[in-house]
């Protein structure tokens, strides 16, 4: 399942040559010493990337690696230029972020923005003999070639686009809580690392006031379990935490069920830090899960007295306790706005 999911690749792209410029001479029957009529090279293609929404992955990108633009054709006689090379057009889901392969220098982030980028301009035609007559050269055999077109090593980056990221150990609720919050299908299953790429799911909000009548809708992301010592390397949830960079806001999962209950935010909190200081300064909320389980009432409470501070909500996806407070309270953390209800009549039963 891990490799339908790719979110890096190296592809080298190269924009096509111009075509050569051409000596000719008009050749006609009452017309014997004509002058130069070579045309123009046509230009060469484009290296040109394109955000598409349909794309979720760069997987498309690790089947074909080496994308080259159309050369342009020569010129040809009678004046005839060459015609141009078509351009490469290269697709990408929205979040990508182009790098020089050598460099590591970011060429483009695109973000959430929709449009092309024209990366490398196709190379020139060369000029026919035509450009090349004067008054004291009258039939020049001079033409230029095309101007060759350039070839750099990119890598492909993709950091998903998310307004909340679900962060957690494994098995804490994460993909439960994205599968009845949204139409997202995750795999759930009762044993560890379940998920083991990203998953994304739209939580449609509706205003609950009567002055208010449009709908929200904020995406989830839930990415793989993290454990002590992911920062470092453990576990899978180190390769994906990227993907949660670009949220607003984060939520803590924590298992009320486990024993490890008190302790479970610190350490989260610590391997984010150690990955990057910029996402524990998100918003963020904590979410004790698995309310319907027997002592976790109280286990709640013990977290929320550990956890001064920090905004905490209990609830269970197996009953539905809590859903609704923790969707509006994610509505307002995603898009600043407390008043949200939880659109429950677009739920699958």
């Amino acid at each position: 399942m891990i490799e339908k999911f790719a979110d890096e690749a190296l592809i080298e792209v190269s924009a096509g040559s111009g075509g050569n410029g051409c000596v000719a001479f008009r050749r006609e029957k009452y017309v014997p010493l004509g002058g130069p009529s070579g045309g123009d090279g046509g230009r060469g293609g484009s290296i040109i990337f394109e955000v598409r929404r349909n794309l979720r992955t760069l997987a498309h990108l690790r089947y074909k690696q080496s994308f080259k633009a159309e050369n342009g054709r020569d010129g040809e006689g009678a004046q005839r230029y060459g015609r141009n090379g078509g351009d490469a057009v290269i697709a990408v889901p929205p979040g990508t972020i182009l790098k020089d392969a050598d460099t590591g220098e970011i060429i483009r982030d695109f973000g959430s923005q929709e449009g092309s980028f024209l990366f490398l301009k196709g190379g020139n035609g060369g000029w026919g003999n035509i450009h090349f007559k004067s008054s004291i050269n009258q039939a020049p055999r001079r033409a230029l070639p095309g101007q060759r077109g350039e070839t750099r090593r990119l890598r492909v980056e993709l950091q998903i686009l998310a307004d909340i990221g679900l962060v957690g150990f494994p098995n804490a609720g994460k993909s439960s809580l994205l599968d009845r919050f949204t139409n997202a299908r995750p795999k759930i299953a009762p044993y560890p690392f379940t998920t083991k790429i990203p998953n994304l799911g739209v939580l449609a909000l509706g205003s609950t006031r009567r002055d208010e009548p449009g709908d929200r809708d904020i995406i989830l992301a839930d990415i793989p379990g993290l454990i002590e010592g992911a920062s470092g390397g453990a576990g899978l949830g180190i390769r994906f935490l990227k993907h949660i960079s670009r949220t607003a806001a984060l939520a803590f999962l924590i298992d009320l069920s486990q024993d490890n209950y008190l302790e479970a935010f610190d350490i989260l909190y610590k391997e984010l830090e150690t990955f990057s200081p910029e996402l524990v300064e998100k918003k963020r909320i904590l979410v004790g899960t698995k309310t319907d389980l027997e002592r976790t009432a109280e286990r709640l409470e013990e977290l929320r007295a550990a956890c001064p501070g920090e905004t905490l909500l209990g609830i269970s996806v197996f009953s539905g306790e809590g859903l609704p407070e923790l969707a509006a309270e994610l509505g307002r953390l995603a898009v600043g706005t407390a008043e949200t209800g939880w659109k429950t009549e677009d739920k699958e039963a």
